[in-house]
């Protein structure tokens, strides 16, 4: 369904963010994008969405295909049109609407009549019963994980092809987080919704997807199946806080070691 091939992104004509970076996203799985803060794992998401021009970022190297069609340079209403829509990290609702309206927004750019589009308040509902017990109250009230949910459903209200969630566990609780990825799945398994999932915490974004990509400086390091990826001793080391006999790693430990990531060497 997607398809980046070697690009490069640089902001304000001076800084290279992106260096040669390629990936590939079959159509009804969940891949993860991993990595530390600042490898470019949003920047990768905004080029797809078509976001970077209002950071005054561009694609400057290689080519984005969605369905075998070229659509960096496109404009993001446009590509929306097409079926991507992105989750933007930290959630982003708009605070003064009610969540109903906020829902409603995601489907702005639909064509297929109203009562679809009623039809499809049910089914986030159903995904987020929450939602639906505050539908009519302001979306800036609503709890972290609350808005979470909301801009998730916000997107589904798209009836995307290809969703992009960036970030979906930050700053919610281990509980919060467990039950989000258990919908995402199911939303992957009942829609047939391909997903981009950007994520920090390796461990939950590896138990939902079916395959992953490692970045660091803004290119990929590693990638392969969700098992290749969780039995790497690299991986482990440094993604999901293990040693090598598999037991959790103690703060000390990571903060003080310094042997370099075998895939860099």
């Amino acid at each position: 369904m997607l398809k980046v091939n070697n690009i490069e992104v640089i902001y304000s004509d001076v800084i290279l963010v992106l260096k040669g970076l390629s990936l590939v996203v079959p159509e009804g799985r969940i891949v993860a994008l991993l990595g530390a803060n600042g490898a470019g794992k949003s920047t990768t998401l905004k080029a797809i969405s078509g976001l970077l021009k209002s950071e005054e970022g561009e694609v400057t190297d290689g080519e984005i295909l969605f369905a075998g069609e070229k659509i960096n340079g496109k404009d993001p209403e446009e590509i929306v049109r097409k079926g991507i829509f992105q989750v933007i990290e930290g959630r982003r609702v708009f605070d003064d609407l009610t969540v109903e309206e906020n829902l409603r927004c995601g489907a702005y750019t639909r064509k297929d009549g109203s009562r679809k589009v009623k039809d499809d308040y049910e089914r986030v509902y159903t995904y987020f019963p929450r939602l639906k017990e505050r539908r009519k109250g302001l979306a800036g009230y609503l709890s972290g994980g609350e808005q979470q949910m909301l801009a998730i459903g916000r997107a589904l209200m798209a009836r995307p092809k290809l969703m992009l969630l960036d970030e979906p566990s930050l700053g919610l609780s281990p509980l919060l987080v467990k039950e989000i990825f258990g919908i995402i799945k199911e939303i992957n398994e009942k829609e047939g919704t391909t997903i981009l999932l950007v994520e920090q915490n390796a461990r939950v974004a590896l138990s939902i997807s079916s395959y992953g990509y490692i970045m660091e400086n803004g290119k990929v390091v590693l990638d392969g199946e969700t098992e290749k990826l969780v039995n790497n001793e690299d991986v482990k080391e440094f993604y999901l806080g293990m040693n090598a006999v598999g037991t959790r790693k103690s703060y000390r430990e990571i903060k003080h070691y310094k042997r370099r990531k075998r895939w860099l060497s």
